[in-house]
C-alpha cells in the first residue's frame, strides 16, 4: 500500500441489512406505483374505509328511520341514489352498510390469518407428526363446502356480525396455513436461522424475529384477497336472509329486497347495492394483485 492511501473497511452487517431493507422498500413502492390497476384498487379501498369510518358525517340521512312520504323515490337532487320501500335514503344505507361489511371482512380475515399463521408455522417448523396432524386437519376443512358451513352455522347460532365473522374465520384459515407452512419450510433452511439455532436461541424467538417477518409477504396478499371473499360471503348470507338482520343496513339484504321491485321499474333499489358490492370486491382484488406483483422477488432479479 502506498503512502497516503487508506484501506476502506467493509460496512458492518447491520448497515448492509438496513441498506438492503431500504432498497427493497424503494423497489416495492416503485413497482406498486407503476401498476395503475393496483392504484385504482387502493383508491377504492381507501374510499370505502373512509366512508365506513366517517359514516356519520358522509351519510346525509339516518339509515334506519323511515320516511313513508318518500317511498321508492327515484334518484334526484335530495336522494342521489333514490329511496327504499320505507323511504330511507339508499346512499345513507350503503355508507353505513360499508361499515358493517368492512368490519366483518377485516375481522374475519384477522381470525383466519391468526389461526392459519399459527398452525402453518408450527407445521412447517416442527414437521413430523405435528405436520401430519395439522395438514390432515387442513384437508378435512377443505372438504367442507364453505357456503353450506356458513348457512348451518348462522342457523344454529344467532345471525349477527360476531357469529358471521367467526364462521368466516373458521372456514377461511386453511389457505393461510398452507401458505405459511410452505414459507416456513423455505425460510428455516436459511443460514441465519441455522446460525440462530446453533447459538441456542429459543424457538419462539426464532419464529417471531427471524422466520415470520421473512414469510409474511405472501400472507399480506392472501389476506387482502380474503377480505374481498369475506365481504362477498357476508353479502351472500344477507341475500339469503341469514346475514345481518334488518333494520341494520346490509348490502346483500338491500339487493335481496330490491330485486322484488325490478319488475315495477324501481331499478335503483337493487342496482346500486349490487354495484357497490362489485366495486368493493373488485377494489380489494386489484389491490391484492398489485401487492402480489410488487412483493414478487423475481421482479428484482
Amino acid at each position: 500500500m502506498t503512502t497516503g492511501q487508506t484501506q476502506s473497511s467493509p460496512a458492518p452487517p447491520v448497515a448492509l441489512e438496513t441498506q438492503r431493507s431500504v432498497t427493497n422498500r424503494a423497489r416495492f413502492w416503485y413497482t406498486f406505483r407503476r401498476n395503475r390497476v393496483a392504484l385504482v384498487g387502493l383508491l377504492i379501498v381507501v374510499m370505502m374505509v373512509v366512508c365506513a369510518i366517517f359514516a356519520d358525517a358522509v351519510a346525509p340521512f339516518d339509515p334506519i328511520e323511515p320516511h313513508y312520504t318518500d317511498r321508492l323515490v327515484p334518484p334526484n337532487g335530495q336522494y342521489p341514489l333514490g329511496t327504499d320501500e320505507l323511504g330511507r335514503d339508499i346512499f345513507s344505507r350503503l355508507v353505513y352498510g360499508a361499515r358493517i361489511s368492512l368490519v366483518i371482512g377485516f375481522v374475519a380475515q384477522g381470525v383466519a390469518v391468526s389461526i392459519g399463521m399459527t398452525l402453518g408455522a408450527l407445521s412447517g417448523w416442527y414437521g413430523g407428526w405435528i405436520d401430519d396432524v395439522i395438514m390432515r386437519l387442513t384437508d378435512i376443512f377443505l372438504t367442507i363446502p364453505g357456503l353450506m358451513f356458513l348457512i348451518v352455522w348462522v342457523t344454529i347460532f344467532e345471525p349477527n356480525p360476531i357469529t358471521i365473522f367467526l364462521a368466516l374465520g373458521l372456514i377461511g384459515w386453511t389457505g393461510h396455513a398452507r401458505m405459511m407452512r410452505s414459507q416456513v419450510l423455505s425460510v428455516k433452511e436459511m443460514e441465519y436461522v441455522t446460525a440462530a439455532r446453533a447459538m441456542g436461541v429459543k424457538t419462539a424467538r426464532i419464529l417471531l424475529i427471524h422466520v415470520l417477518p421473512n414469510a409474511v409477504a405472501p400472507m399480506i396478499v392472501l389476506a387482502t384477497l380474503g377480505v374481498a371473499g369475506a365481504i362477498l360471503a357476508e353479502s351472500t348470507l344477507s341475500f339469503l336472509g341469514l346475514g345481518v338482520q334488518v333494520p341494520n343496513p346490509s348490502w346483500g339484504t338491500m339487493v335481496d329486497v330490491g330485486r322484488n321491485y325490478l319488475p315495477t321499474g324501481k331499478w335503483w333499489y337493487a342496482v346500486f347495492p349490487g354495484l357497490v358490492i362489485m366495486i368493493t370486491v373488485m377494489g380489494f382484488n386489484f389491490l391484492g394483485d398489485g401487492l402480489r406483483d410488487a412483493l414478487d422477488p423475481t421482479q428484482y432479479s
